[in-house]
């Protein structure tokens, strides 16, 4: 019978020696020393020993010995590699090399040194930033009325635009020199996250002249006489921005746009000018029905060599006025009745000067470098606080609104059915402000995030979807029938919106988050393809030799950890906080080195044609997406004191979280190939099966349950949004009555109790609690107290009933409203 000792012995040792990623040399001597011991202690078993020791020398020699391994092993590899490699586009290189990477390239390290991400210091708002969303923000907010917006004007009142210009809104991203607000990202996405927790035509509004456009693009690349010239404008809403990008036949590939300029010379005035002669098709452009400035992208093309370049420059940006002659614009889009500003824009034969480039004639050819720097910090925050607000309203009103309710004698909040509602209305209010904070941050510590603003946008626009229709369907009629009493119907409705803008969220799934991921977060792979861009061939084979034999030993580490982990190895680890925290974090990192392991197979195997299997790698970007929404509520839980009420929360996203990467892996392994590989590969990161599961109905009924009473996990879980239970705000009424109608059921109960039995016997509501109080079953407190409750239940689920002339046309209705001011 062999001795299989000294064979699994060094595997042990190996698999140990990987698993807390020693380097090659040491894992070596390590494994070296064991195979020894267990060749002293085999006895009469020398033949295996030896077969073991000259396997081990075999392998060994080769990977220590430089010269034999580069010769021999790192060369045809290097061959290989060249011939397999990933083929990059020259904006594909841009996208590529544009953004930075932050804790996202943890995630993908198998090893995320969770301890860091903890201990960075994320920006607070300043005692300025805070008085703004008290006052002015506040301000806005109450002036608010959605549905004279949405349904009667189809655009914002006039005393609404003029309030945004005087305060100005449209200036947050505007340092103060130039007249502007100069807010931190912090700032920005906490008056997103308020105004859209009440009107989506507001925020949208509000959002599109500090996210990309003019401002953003004159603050990174402009000439200071351009910045002198149209920053304090912006600033103060002189000038309205808008920025034209999207075309016909140009739209998640922005890359292709036929809209072109000609650099030519022209008479202007008496004298030979050179400029840009611009014909463009846009449209689906925000604000540019209103807007005086537009920020244009083109192909701009030089024939006759006057800029002294090539004749195709490339993409390039520029301001055109709105009234330079040619220009078509001012009709609106009607995006599905969230009448915020926006339309097409079209010109031909359009002259401007050269100086109209965003950032003078040296930045021709630059503008898709330019929008790919620009356009994670936007989409970073926009979409993403926005879709947060309205989240955090829909738990804050939704969760009341489910408690006031009542049928069949018990709030709808404690049927199980809407609880799992409830509780993804929680979770997903809980991730998404974790998700806008973190990336928010990452752009006030000067990240250009690029990679996490695709997860912000894709996921936190998803889970915006999922809170609309779980709210829709708890509030039902409520939220059907619109009007000023409703407060989920214009959320319904913009839900497809953000799901397209600022990247179509399919494609920003199958192709951009790992996509983008897998080469900018990967510690190896961008590296091994610059290191192909080096001349000389000795000095390029050993830069390649030794990022490729630590990339081989990153994925057999990763192969080490996801297994070991997978079979409990939990223990092996040292990570922060409470015992049932630790478990779901070690989770977490046999996530993280599963995607490591199962996205080098899939680069190895498929080389570039894994860009053509979008499902494969889009669910790679989902486990990395996950992962990241995960370190975000770990953050957040860390930064707001680990409060003990707000484990229900912290506990249902991450088993959601791990669940979701659970699926992911799986369907990834369903449909790789080959089929052995795969087997092999699902060995290592589910050695003990599927075995993480999603919440628990005792988990989902606790995090509903938090909803559905005030407290201070509520509290933080909805704080941000305009919740002050003025006139205008039907879901901060509704919210704010909670508390009362609360304090009355145990009267509710009494009285009831009372009903049925028969001893109050009055059908009228009013006279049947001046009975119970004549009969004694209530005291006059306690009539007070049910009959205020009944009145604030009533005002909660009524719904509106409109005369007829309140559904006429808007134009109609603003000339009648005109009309009757003027008298």
């Amino acid at each position: 019978m062999i001795n299989l000792l000294p064979f699994l012995a060094p595997l042990a040792a190996l698999m140990l020696a990987a698993f807390f990623r020693m380097a090659l040399v040491p894992g070596t001597v390590v494994v070296g020393l064991v195979l020894m011991t267990t060749t002293l202690f085999s006895g009469a078993h020398w033949a295996a020993s030896l077969l073991a020791w000259l396997i081990f020398l075999a392998i060994a020699i080769p990977l220590n010995h430089l010269p034999i391994r580069r010769r021999y092993l790192t060369a045809p590899l290097l061959r290989l590699y060249e011939r397999i490699r990933p083929q990059l586009s020259a904006t594909e290189r841009i996208a590529l090399e544009a953004g930075t990477v932050g804790f996202e390239g943890e995630l993908f390290s198998g090893k995320p040194d969770w301890r860091r991400l903890l201990k960075a210091e994320f920006p607070e708002l300043s005692v300025e930033e805070k008085a703004f969303l008290d006052g002015p923000c506040e301000t806005l907010c109450r002036m608010i009325e959605d549905f004279e917006i949405t349904h009667h004007y189809a655009d914002l009142t006039p005393e609404i635009w003029e309030f945004l210009k005087k305060e100005r809104f449209f200036g947050m991203i505007i340092p103060k020199k130039y007249g502007g607000l100069g807010f931190s990202a912090q700032a920005h996405s906490a008056v997103l996250q308020k105004i859209a927790s009440i009107s989506p035509t507001v925020s949208s509004t509000v959002a599109v002249p500090n996210s990309l456009g003019p401002a953003e693009l004159l603050l990174h690349y402009g000439t200071e006489e351009q910045k002198n010239h149209y920053l304090p404008r912006l600033a103060v809403g002189e000038e309205i921005p808008c920025f034209a990008l999207t075309g016909p036949y140009a739209g998640s590939d922005a890359t292709s746009i036929p809209d072109y300029g000609i650099v030519c010379k022209r008479v202007v005035d008496g004298r030979e000018v050179v400029g840009i002669r611009l014909s463009f098709d846009k449209r689906y452009i925000t604000l540019a029905p209103v807007a005086t400035v537009i920020g244009l992208a083109f192909r701009l093309y030089d024939p006759e060599r006057l800029l002294g370049g090539e004749e195709d420059l490339g993409i390039t940006l520029a301001l055109v006025p709105r009234n330079t002659p040619g220009i078509e614009i001012g009709r609106r889009h009607f995006p599905l009745n969230i009448p915020f500003q926006n339309g097409p824009i079209r010109g031909k034969d359009v002259f401007v000067p050269i100086d109209a480039i965003i950032g003078g004639p040296t930045m021709a050819g630059q503008g898709w470098r330019m929008l790919i720097e620009c356009l994670s910090v936007g989409r970073a925050i926009s979409l993403p606080s926005s879709t947060t607000g309205a989240m955090k309203m829909a738990a804050a009103a939704v969760g009341a609104y489910a408690r006031i309710r009542k049928q069949f004698g018990l709030p709808i909040g404690r049927f199980e059915g809407v609880q799992e509602a409830l509780a993804r209305i929680a979770g997903n209010a809980y991730a998404s402000g974790a998700v806008s904070r973190m990336t928010a941050a990452a752009v006030d510590l000067g990240e250009k995030p690029s990679v996490p603003s695709a997860i912000a946008k894709y996921h936190v626009t998803e889970m915006g979807r999922e809170t609309s229709a779980d709210a829709m369907d708890v509030a039902g009629g409520k939220g059907i029938i619109l009007g000023p009493k409703n407060f989920l119907g214009r959320g319904w409705q913009v839900v497809p919106i953000t799901i397209t803008v600022e990247g179509a969220n399919i494609l920003t799934r199958s192709m951009m988050i790992f996509g983008q991921g897998a080469i900018r977060c990967h510690p190896f792979v961008l590296k091994e393809m610059q290191a192909l861009e080096i001349e000389d061939r000795e000095e390029r084979l050993k830069v390649f030799d030794r990022l490729l034999f630590a990339h081989i030993g990153f994925a057999i580490s990763n192969a080490a950890r996801a297994s070991l982990l997978g079979l409990g190895g939990a223990l092996l680890l040292n990570r922060p906080g409470e015992p049932w925290l630790r478990r779901l974090v070690a989770q977490l990192d046999r996530m993280s080195a599963a995607l490591a392991l199962c996205a080098d197979t899939a680069m190895l195997v498929l080389g570039g044609r894994l860009k053509q299997k979008e499902s494969l790698s889009a669910r790679l970007g989902d486990v990395l997406s996950e992962l990241y929404i995960a370190s975000a509520v770990l953050k957040r839980y860390h930064d707001e004191g680990y409060p003990a009420a707000d484990r229900p929360f912290v506990q249902f996203t991450l088993a959601r979280s791990l669940h979701r990467m659970r699926e992911a892996l799986d369907g990834f392994l369903m449909n790789f190939r080959p089929r052995p590989l795969a087997w092999l590969l699902r060995v290592l990161v589910f050695p003990l099966g599927r075995r993480l599961r999603p919440p628990s109905d005792r988990l989902v009924q606790r995090v509903a349950n938090l909803l559905l009473s005030p407290s201070e996990a509520r509290d933080r879980l909805i704080a941000g949004a305009f919740l002050t239970p003025s006139e205008n705000n039907p879901g901060g009424r509704i919210h704010a009555m909670l508390a009362d109608v609360i304090a009355a059921e145990p009267v509710e109960r009494k009285f009831q109790k009372a009903l049925k039995s028969g001893e109050i016997r009055a059908l009228d509501p009013e006279e049947q609690l001046a009975e119970a109080v004549a009969k004694g079953v209530l005291d006059e407190a306690e009539r007070k107290l049910l009959a205020k409750a009944r009145r604030l239940t009533a005002e909660a689920i009524a719904v509106d009933e409109l005369d007829p002339a309140d559904l006429e046309s808007a134009a109609r209705y603003r000339e009648r409203h005109r009309l009757r001011n003027a008298a």
